[in-house]
C-alpha cells in the first residue's frame, strides 16, 4: 500500500495494542484485504472515547484509516458482533494464535483464506472445552493453514524421497521444508540432516485429514507442529507458551 489512501469498511481484528503518547494507541490489526498493518488511534484511552470499549482483541471490528506512511490514522471503528469472548485456556490460545501472526506474517502481505481460518478458530476455541481435543483441532488446523499460506505447507502423505505413499504402520522422521522420510531407509538426501522426533506414518495420514481421536497422534502432531513452527520463528521466543508452561506448573 503505497501513497496517502482512506480505506473504509474493512474487517479486521486487533492482534496487540500499546500505548502511544497520553492519550493514543498504536494497534496492530490483521485486516482481510489488506493483511497485518499498524494504526494510530489517536484518543483512545481517553475515558470519554468512543473507541475505547470497542478496540478489543478477539473480537470483529469494522475499521476505517486513511494515511500514508508506516502507521496510517484510525478514523472509525465499529464492532461487529457476533464472538463470544474467549476465557479461561481458550483465551491463553488465543494469545498464541496472536503471537505467531504478529512473529510470522509480514506487514501488509494479505491473505484472505488465513483471515477466514482465524476467524474460525477463535469462534471455535470460544465454544470449546478448556483443553479439548476440539481445540486442539482447531490449532493444528490454524498452523497448517498458517504454514501454507506463507509458502511453507507441509507434505504429509507422500514419502519425501520416493514420492511413495505414506504407509500407516511405518516410522518417519520429518525433513524441515522437504517432508517425511522412512527410518530404516537409506536414502541419499543431498545436504540434509534427519532430525526431529521419530512419528508415525498414521500419526502423518490423520494430521493430513485432521483426525486427532488417537491420543498418539495428538502428542506426535503436536510436536512435529512445534519443531516446525520453532525453525520459522529462528528463535523468536513466544510469551504465550511461557505463560501457559508457567500456569501448568501452579
Amino acid at each position: 500500500m503505497s501513497g496517502r489512501q482512506r480505506v473504509d469498511g474493512q474487517t479486521a481484528f486487533i492482534l496487540h495494542s500499546y500505548a502511544y503518547s497520553e492519550t493514543s494507541l498504536i494497534i496492530d490489526v490483521f485486516s482481510r484485504d489488506f493483511g497485518r498493518l499498524p494504526l494510530l488511534a489517536r484518543g483512545a484511552r481517553r475515558p470519554r472515547s468512543a473507541m475505547r470499549g470497542v478496540l478489543q482483541a478477539f473480537q470483529p471490528l469494522e475499521l476505517a484509516w486513511f494515511g500514508a506512511g508506516e502507521v496510517r490514522t484510525l478514523a472509525r471503528a465499529e464492532w461487529l458482533g457476533g464472538m463470544p469472548m474467549l476465557g479461561g485456556t481458550a483465551l491463553l490460545l488465543g494469545y498464541y494464535l496472536n503471537e505467531l501472526l504478529m512473529k510470522l506474517l509480514p506487514r501488509e502481505d494479505a491473505h484472505a483464506a488465513l483471515f477466514n481460518a482465524y476467524a474460525t478458530t477463535l469462534q471455535s476455541l470460544a465454544q470449546s472445552r478448556n483443553g479439548s481435543v476440539s481445540a486442539t483441532t482447531h490449532l493444528r488446523q490454524f498452523e497448517k493453514a498458517l504454514l501454507r499460506e506463507l509458502g511453507y505447507g507441509m507434505v504429509l502423505e507422500r514419502e519425501a524421497v520416493t514420492g511413495e505413499a505414506v504407509l500407516p504402520d511405518r516410522l518417519y522422521h520429518y525433513l524441515i521444508e522437504r517432508g517425511p522420510v522412512l527410518t530404516a531407509a537409506n536414502h541419499e538426501v543431498a545436504g540434509d540432516q534427519i532430525q526431529g522426533q521419530t512419528i508415525r506414518g498414521k500419526t502423518l495420514l490423520d494430521l493430513a485429514r485432521d483426525d486427532y481421536a488417537d491420543p498418539r497422534t495428538l502428542s506426535e502432531s503436536k510436536l512435529l507442529m512445534r519443531m516446525l513452527i520453532n525453525h520459522y520463528l529462528a528463535g523468536q521466543a513466544l510469551q504465550s507458551r511461557r505463560v501457559f508452561l508457567e500456569l501448568q506448573e501452579l
